[in-house]
């Protein structure tokens, strides 16, 4: 028997569907208003059935045996991911589902099947997780001309074969508009964790002492090239020869295929006793390590991928108060304001400079907590996202919707919050005056 509730399929390419938190996050949302989802991503646990945490989400995995770090990797992977979601897209189509489809990049390769679907009559919205173009450059130093025509022309092809564009920021929405997709086309959903992911605010212990031993300092995310993790490491070594060895530790928590690297940098640089690796967390151990945690890293260096992207580890950070220390980029101005510190170019001995400065003075420290813990209450938690986001599939999936579609079918799912569609204006943490995320951007 076909289905007759309104059914969303996911694909993801790049992450297992239990650790990419956005679409966790996008998936709950949809559930709670009715949605039927199925998301098709690479093989994680194998136990799994139903996405963890929700109420009837399928998963549709497939078997992933290669992944990328060069050009022909990264065509295998790319190519084996092809392969794998159009055979499960397919299934999805003629078992009845599948009556509209969200892509997720990277890589920005499955236009071909947004053109099959649509001549269907199925809506596809690509949800843009990363500016591919500018991924490849930020891995490569120099990139090459062509390959980076190829994936600038695959861009393009992504963002007008969409019904509809979901934007994880205003610099992603421009970024599609002068692609040359209409304005009303794009929708800016930002990243975030709900409020009830994170703990009451009373319930943080940031250390009162500027120098008691429980300071910690944290990187969250993934472990890429692009994402400069091993800045993180040298930092831990110029803060050693600011403050010794004790009274303080950094904890990278996260993995990717930078990880073994940076486990031999910590090795071969004397740091193990300071630096602790604690690999990937589920959401209630990030939120515990986080409660604890004194200051925060974002060592994302200043390319142009960075500028324009919001990470989505900073907005975990600010929704448990934890000061940040970052590179001075325009994204990441507009989200954390004066709840950072900001160094100019992301050099080892900048981020250590502002990381001990932070340590030492608890009082700043409080108000840069305020002032995260307001702007994740007021603007950033994904409660203010998910209204915006539900609302791109109550339009598109307008004619499937019931009576029983128009509110949350459970609390949980109830995430009311100001829609933001890129015609309108823009909310006040855009705006230039407010000093303008795994293996994704949005990490």
């Amino acid at each position: 028997m076909i289905n007759s509730r309104p059914h969303i399929t996911i694909l993801v390419a790049n992450l297992p569907a239990e650790r990419d938190r956005r679409v966790i996050r996008e998936c709950l949302s949809l559930e709670a208003y009715g949605f039927d989802v199925t998301v098709i991503a690479p093989r994680g646990d194998k136990s799994l059935r139903t996405l963890p945490g929700s109420r009837s989400t399928r998963l549709r995995p497939y078997p992933t045996f290669v992944y990328g770090h060069g050009v022909l990797s990264y065509g295998v992977e790319f190519a084996w991911s092809f392969l794998w979601i159009a055979v499960r897209l397919l299934a999805e189509v003629l078992g009845g589902r599948a009556h509209a489809v969200q892509v997720c990049n990277p890589p920005d390769v499955y236009w071909p099947l947004a053109l099959l679907l649509r001549a269907l009559g199925r809506p596809w919205v690509f949800d843009h997780h990363d500016l591919c173009p500018e991924v490849y450059a930020s891995r490569v130093g120099t990139p090459n001309k062509w390959a980076f025509r190829v994936l600038r022309a695959f861009e393009w092809l992504t963002l007008h074969t969409a019904t509809e564009v979901v934007a994880t920021n205003e610099s992603f929405r421009d970024n599609a508009v002068r692609r040359g997709v209409s304005p009303a086309r794009v929708t800016v959903v930002r990243n975030g964790p709900t409020r009830g992911e994170v703990a009451e605010p009373g319930e943080t212990t940031d250390p009162a002492d500027g120098r008691q031993a429980d300071q910690k300092v944290v990187y969250l995310g993934v472990f890429g090239p692009q994402d400069n993790v091993e800045g993180a490491v040298l930092a831990a070594e110029q803060l050693i020869r600011r403050r010794g060895r004790t009274g303080w530790r950094m904890v990278l928590a996260g993995d990717g295929e930078s990880m073994p690297a940076l486990a031999r940098l910590a090795t071969d640089r004397g740091l193990t006793d300071v630096v602790e690796f604690t690999g990937w967390l589920d959401g209630v151990a990030v939120d515990e390590l986080l409660r604890t945690a004194t200051v925060a890293i974002q060592p994302d260096l200043p390319t142009r991928m960075n500028e324009l992207s919001t990470m989505a580890k900073t907005v975990e950070y600010l929704g448990r108060g934890v000061p940040v220390v970052a590179v001075d980029l325009l994204e990441t101005r507009r989200s954390v304001g004066e709840a950072g510190a900001y160094v100019p170019t992301g050099a080892p001995e900048e981020f250590a400079e502002a990381i001990d400065e932070l340590l030492d003075d608890p009082a700043r420290r409080a108000q840069m907590r305020a002032v995260g813990l307001a702007r994740f209450r007021e603007t950033l938690a994904w409660e203010h996202q998910a209204d915006a986001y539900v609302a791109v599939w109550r339009r598109l999936l307008a004619k499937r919707l019931t009576d029983g579609v128009a509110t949350p079918a459970s609390p949980a799912g109830a995430v009311a919050g100001p829609a933001t569609r890129a015609g309108d204006a823009a909310p006040a943490e855009h705006h230039p005056s407010a000093a303008t995320e795994d293996r994704v951007t949005t990490r």
